[in-house]
């Protein structure tokens, strides 16, 4: 037989994130793509843009990771907005990034009397005016905790400057220090709104020819008689409650985001939940990452309503992006309180980490202190643990003949969305990745 006879193929793609929805995009743009013989389906367990594709910061930038994928996806996020409108579709644009520390002191605060309940002996709850009561000790304190956004490099490329004119949201007298991320070219950054990208990404996917399920919750990859290869896939209906199977599968790609490892536990990709916040605010276009030291005896306001104390002690550094449209996308630290769910739509929010991450960010911006609040919310970020430790995003073929896996992308997954869809469309074609070198992001190094 001649090898380059189109053969039939069905395609399953399991997530409807930025990953699978780019994966089904470029497969439906591969020159080898033949709607007549090549079938493609996507399986989502809630809907598109769900989990934290939909709940993202949207930040793209050259000085992301890991390297091998990013100055690929950057460019392909430039074309995909040239072809398809994507500055009026999804909000793609550039815009300025740096960094700052802020010391805020009490002068710096409004002068709020903290009123806090006090249990007496006879457990009758008692008022007083005292912002003392209200710090933790330091052992009972935490601190912040980094989202994983920049490594070495990133940092490295950041030079000093002073805070620019039309930075004008954040308090100038607080900034002790503001540096840009670096040069022109090689450390640029721009934005796209995560579920209007997602989003629309979707709807293209559909007119090229991929079908996209939702409510579809996989239940289980079927292989073979020898375990070799994929056969079929199953997934529960929630609007029906039935469970249906696809047949005659000849590829299955698990781009589950958090739910990978569930899925497909070799892969030990896993979920990391953070909070955000969404202001309605029109500010200039700038994404902000932040060191802000506190007052030690200060309390955010919603704390001391509730007679709590301060929960970080230490400096915190919430995240700031300016959007088109009239936002402003704020992210917090991660947690691992709550265990990951089973469908994205079971995702906790914790209020009182979004009111700490508001409060914050009030202190160092009026403009953002004083404005309404759009959305708080949480998603997972799918990690990559291997002995403990975050590794870099798996991209290609497994063990199992024609089971591929696109996950562990972390913060950078929509970033790095184009680029892996379009190495997924090259790996399921033509048996390789052209685009780029992504040997060491193949899962069977890690005997997956």
């Amino acid at each position: 037989m001649d090898c380059h006879i189109p053969q039939p193929r069905h395609i399953v793609i399991i997530g409807g994130g930025v990953i699978g929805i780019t994966t089904a995009y470029y497969l439906t743009r591969h020159p080898s793509f033949n709607t007549a013989i090549h079938h493609i389906t996507l399986l989502e367990a809630t809907s598109v843009a769900a989990a934290a594709s939909g709940k993202a910061g949207g930040l793209l930038g050259l000085w992301a990771y890991p390297t091998c994928i990013v100055p690929l996806s950057y460019r392909l996020h430039a074309e995909l907005a040239a072809e398809h409108g994507g500055a009026e579709r999804w909000g793609y644009r550039r815009l300025e990034c740096g960094q700052l520390t802020a010391t805020v002191k009490k002068n710096n605060l409004p002068i709020r009397p903290a009123k806090t309940r006090k249990r007496s002996s006879l457990g009758v709850a008692k008022q007083e005016n005292s912002q003392d009561n209200n710090i933790i000790p330091p052992d009972e304190q935490t601190e912040w905790q980094k989202l994983p956004k920049q490594d070495e490099n990133a940092t490295s490329l950041l030079h000093e400057s002073i805070l620019p004119v039309d930075l004008d949201w954040i308090n100038a007298s607080l900034v002790r220090e503001y540096a840009e991320m670096g040069l022109p070219g090689f450390t640029e950054t721009a934005q796209v709104h995560p579920y209007q990208f997602t989003t629309s990404i979707a709807a293209l996917a559909r007119k090229g020819g991929a079908q996209i399920r939702v409510n579809a919750k996989v239940t289980n990859i079927g292989l073979n008689k020898s375990e070799t290869a994929v056969s079929y896939v199953e997934y529960l209906d929630r609007v029906t409650g039935k469970t249906r199977t696809l047949e005659g599968v000849t590829d299955v790609v698990v781009a589950a985001g958090p739910w990978t490892g569930r899925l497909w536990p070799k892969t030990k990709v896993e979920g990391l939940r953070a909070h955000s916040v969404v202001f309605a605010a029109d500010v200039s276009p700038y994404a902000v990452f932040t060191d802000i030291s506190l007052p030690n005896d200060w309390v955010p306001a919603h704390r001391v309503a509730r007679g709590e104390k301060r929960k970080h002690k230490g400096n915190v550094d919430p995240e700031i992006y300016a959007r088109p449209g009239g936002e402003v996308y704020a992210c917090g630290e991660p947690d691992s309180v709550i265990p990951l769910p089973e469908t994205a739509d079971q995702v906790e929010c914790d209020e009182s980490q979004c009111d700490d991450l508001i409060s914050y960010i009030g202190t160092v911006s009026p403009v953002l202190g004083a404005s309404s609040i759009s959305a708080k919310q949480a998603c997972y970020l799918p990690r990559h643990m291997r002995f403990g430790k975050e590794s870099a995003p798996l991209i290609g073929g497994t063990s199992v003949n024609r089971l591929w896996i696109a996950s562990g992308h972390t913060c950078w997954g929509i970033q790095n969305g184009p680029a892996t869809g379009k190495l997924m469309s090259e790996l399921i074609f033509e048996g390789e990745a052209k685009s780029a070198d992504i040997a060491e992001l193949d899962p069977r190094k890690h005997k997956v």
